[in-house]
């Protein structure tokens, strides 16, 4: 994608949009988050604007672990750090155990990764605490493990390309209480924060409530559930009965997804609208199209290659940042149009890439 900045206001929207295209087949400078301490929950967050390496000194070989690869947010990150090892001139190889439920084989993948001369690791983790043996296991022999996306609470990780799911809920809900402030007619959201007890559900959903707490957001009971389609439907379908006054969806992008086809059938559109607290492909269409209202860009892509980046300078000895992710903006019909979507979402009809060499 390619932008004449020519105005003011461009340049100004441009501070303001970290997916914004500021150079053609470039995807740097980007607009980013650092927390210090690194490594910490409740850390200090400070902008900082994150440029890479331009190109490494050798081909160092990176070994990169991800749960799965069966839905077009991994697919986004794969493409993050494909590219990015493309551009820097690094060997890469990725694996991918199957489904969350496959930690085992994630464990064994790592180590066989290792033993085949991983020089570091970039780390999508199943589990937030059950990686923490071999990941200490492979910090021990020297090789840099780096956390990108989901998150472990290991110390012996080296770096986090990452953001806060936490964040992720409140800039939905802080969206929405900025349409309906404390004063203004109070308005009825169904929230569907994904399945119970999950991490990045709990955070998002702590960060969406604390969000709309004194606006004239009513939020009702949520509905917490399985990210599949079908349930999500499900779950949709009952608010839906049970209030049908309800003015806002808000949940999981496999919600809004899922929500898109009943609120057009129901004759419900410009009544019923639909948020998401994450982007993905669907969601970016349904924005485009007019059929979701908006969702927060947590930009995996350049998670991805922040993760490559952080990779490489440990490897060299380089100054880098230790806990790092994309600064989050909300996506909506305002700006969809002056965000870059290679840096937000995979390229259309990119195919999942396992090796560069």
């Amino acid at each position: 994608m390619k932008l004449t900045l020519t105005t003011a206001a461009t340049l100004a929207l441009a501070a303001t949009l970290p997916g914004l295209a500021m150079a053609e087949d470039s995807w740097f400078p980007y607009e980013a988050e650092e927390v210090t301490p690194a490594f910490s929950a409740d850390g200090t967050v400070s902008a900082i604007t994150y440029t890479p390496l331009e190109k490494a000194e050798k081909p160092w070989n990176i070994c990169v672990s991800f749960p799965h690869m069966k839905d077009a947010y991994w697919l986004g990150v794969d493409y993050g750090v494909v590219d990015e090892a493309e551009r820097l001139g690094v060997k890469m190889n990725l694996v991918e155990a199957g489904g969350y439920t496959e930690l085992a084989k994630q464990i064994s993948q790592i180590e066989d990764c290792v033993a085949s001369g991983a020089d570091a690791v970039v780390l999508g983790a199943i589990s937030y605490e059950g990686l923490n043996n071999v990941i200490a296991e492979v910090a021990g022999k020297g090789v840099p493990v780096i956390d990108v996306i989901n998150g472990v609470s290991s110390s012996d990780i080296a770096a986090k390309s990452l953001v806060s799911f936490k964040t992720m809920g409140f800039e939905t809900g802080r969206y929405l209480a900025e349409k309906h402030p404390a004063g203004s007619e109070p308005v009825k959201v169904g929230w569907f924060p994904g399945p119970a007890g999950a991490g990045w559900v709990e955070a998002a959903h702590a960060g969406f409530m604390e969000a709309v707490e004194g606006s004239a957001v009513e939020v009702l009971e949520p509905r917490f559930g399985d990210t599949g389609k079908e349930a999500q439907l499900k779950l949709v379908e009952d608010v839906l009965q049970a209030t049908p006054e309800v003015r806002y969806l808000a949940g999981t992008a496999v919600t809004a997804e899922a929500a898109q086809g009943l609120i057009r059938e129901r004759g419900l559109q410009g009544e019923v609208d639909l948020l998401a607290f994450y982007m993905t492909p669907g969601v970016y269409s349904g924005i485009k199209r007019g059929f979701i209202l908006a969702a927060p860009a947590d930009s995996m892509v350049i998670q991805g290659r922040i993760a490559m980046d952080q990779a490489v300078r440990i490897l060299e000895g380089k100054d880098y940042v230790k806990h790092v992710g994309p600064k989050i903006f909300v996506v909506d019909p305002d700006n969809i149009n002056d965000v870059a979507r290679e840096s937000i979402l995979p390229p259309e009809g990119f195919k999942p890439v396992f090796s560069v060499n």
